[in-house]
């Protein structure tokens, strides 16, 4: 609050004048850089990471994390509300306009973080009010407009509080090409989709690094969006759980972490029971944007191939066996035989790629993708000229997928895109996946399945016969129900109803770490809250 006071101070004293730095690209005032980094000049971040997360957190300049993957030379846009207000009256801004943010965390550290923001902005003349939003979120946020160059927009909101949990550096960035199926924000750059581009065009590590440092210096020189904070993800875990060797990675994630051979202490019936949350508000989510984000995604899907704890692809899954070309140009995989969904039909090399296709129409991950979109043939099936992809073909069970150029992240992406039992999706409109009625109790072919669901109050799992990887130790799961937070977690793990969670609200760990039922292991992971900056026209 001390610095919020001496704003006061400064807010009428202009120093100096600072050159211009860019144009708006259309009417929309926020399509201006300078606008965007005003915004960011204005916002003592340090101050609240210090003061709200107790230092669990670092100030974010770029989307990527401090390391070799990030440049460093880059503008860090400290603390400065001389120089906002300075570029705000450069870019002529309205100050009479009042931004619109929004958000979906349910978390009060949210609020509280957005209020301290309001402030700062408001001492250098920017008004803004928010808003929380609820239910099908990727149709709120993640709409692109018809035209990703001119718009107009196809949301309705200016700012949009957010995370990227990247799952490679191609997540932080290849959502913002032109064009791009979630990129409701940014409008068509040439230069930005090249430097995407290049991003993507090799396989050597090296080369990739360069490449990240040449687009990690134009999105800070443009300040293409607003980056607040990197932070850890937190597991927790009770002492009545017994995760045996199981490995701790990034939770968001699918990786191998063995759940089959789990254990836990029976209950007061003798029922090995586990409690989590991550369970359905008013449906499942799909695995299609966030993989493995929720609880419910990781039991119910399985993968074609199995990742280790640091991601890296490993371990055959719903594939028996898999291999990529040596120019990465080819990759084979052949589909285990006898595998069931949870309805106790075939899985089949029909699903998997039936999967693909609907997964290149719908909201996906931007890694998964950019793999897709790589795909021999995929230009003719998106534009209707071809009834499939070309560059895949089937052999019995054997599948072979030719990709007409380099994807640095073919096996990754196998790692975490689930197959769905297509029979329930003939007539889903792909924009619509996640209003499709299969989502309020799913058919999956993980090893639990669906046994009862209360949407809003809780739903179990029970443990799938027929998993081809084993009978699993734990009989059922419970999850109540949360989405990208849970206001719930501290409190039902007080009464005894967590024993498996992970988090990344600090308010939330401090609690937990007080709990002597409880332990709670730190993972750093590559994890970026921001504002996402909707540059478009408004209609």
């Amino acid at each position: 609050m001390k610095r919020l006071v001496s704003m006061l101070m400064v807010v009428a004293l202009l120093m100096c004048v600072f050159p211009v730095l860019g144009e708006p690209t259309n009417s929309n005032q926020l399509s201006d850089p300078r606008v965007r980094k005003a915004l960011t000049y204005a916002i003592d971040m340090q101050a609240i990471i210090d003061g709200l997360m107790q230092g669990k957190a670092t100030e974010a300049i770029t989307m990527a994390p401090p390391g070799d993957w990030r440049a460093d030379d880059l503008t860090a846009y400290e603390y400065d509300p001389d120089k906002a207000i300075a570029l705000l009256q450069e870019a002529n801004w309205d100050s009479n306009r009042v931004l619109d943010v929004v958000y979906y965390y349910g978390d009060q550290m949210t609020v509280d973080l957005l209020t301290a923001i309001q402030a700062y902005w408001e001492m250098v003349g920017v008004k803004m009010e928010m808003r929380k939003l609820e239910g099908d979120l990727a149709s709120q946020l993640w709409v692109p407009p018809s035209d990703p160059l001119n718009g107009p927009s196809a949301v309705d909101w200016d700012l949009a509080y957010a995370a990227v949990a990247a799952l490679s550096m191609g997540d932080y960035y290849d959502r913002y090409q032109g064009g791009y199926s979630s990129n409701s924000y940014n409008p068509q750059d040439d230069k930005l989709d090249a430097l995407i581009a290049a991003t993507n065009a090799t396989a050597d590590v090296d080369e990739q690094i360069k490449a990240y440092h040449d687009l990690e210096r134009y999105e800070n020189e443009i300040q293409v969006n607003i980056p607040l904070y990197h932070q850890p993800v937190f597991i927790v875990q009770s002492n009545r759980l017994d995760r045996g060797d199981a490995p701790y990675g990034n939770e968001q994630y699918i990786y191998n972490w063995d759940i089959v051979n789990w254990d836990i202490e029976p209950d007061a019936n003798g029922k090995k029971v586990l409690l989590t949350n991550g369970g359905p508000m008013e449906f499942f989510e799909t695995p299609f944007f966030n993989p493995g984000f929720l609880m419910s995604q990781k039991v119910l899907f399985d993968r074609l191939i199995i990742a280790d704890e640091n991601l890296t692809p490993k371990y055959p899954g719903l594939a028996s066996e898999f291999s990529l070309s040596e120019d990465g140009l080819t990759f084979e995989f052949t589909l285990r035989d006898g595998i069931k969904w949870h309805d106790g039909d075939d899985i089949t090399t029909d699903d998997v790629i039936g999967s693909i296709e609907l997964a290149t129409k719908a909201v996906t991950n931007p890694v998964l993708l950019t793999t897709f979109k790589a795909i021999e043939g995929y230009e003719d099936y998106a534009s209707g000229a071809a009834e499939s992809m070309s560059g895949i073909t089937v052999d019995g069970n054997k599948v072979t997928i030719k990709f007409a150029n380099i994807n640095p992240n073919v096996l990754l992406t196998f790692t975490q895109f689930a197959p769905l039992p297509m029979k329930y999706f003939k007539d889903v409109d792909p924009l619509l996946l996640q209003q499709a009625d299969y989502w309020q109790s799913p058919v999956g072919s993980g090893p639990f399945k669906v046994k009862e669901v209360k949407m809003g109050e809780y739903a179990t799992f029970e443990r799938f016969e027929d998993y081809y990887g084993g009978q699993a130790k734990i009989e059922e799961i419970r999850m109540y129900p949360s989405g990208e937070s849970d206001a719930n977690l501290a409190k039902n793990a007080a009464a005894g109803q967590v024993d498996y969670a992970y988090t990344k609200s600090v308010e939330d760990v401090i609690a937990l770490e007080q709990m002597d039922h409880l332990k709670v292991t730190t993972v750093d992971v590559r994890y970026t809250r921001l504002f996402y900056v909707n540059k478009f026209p408004q209609k």
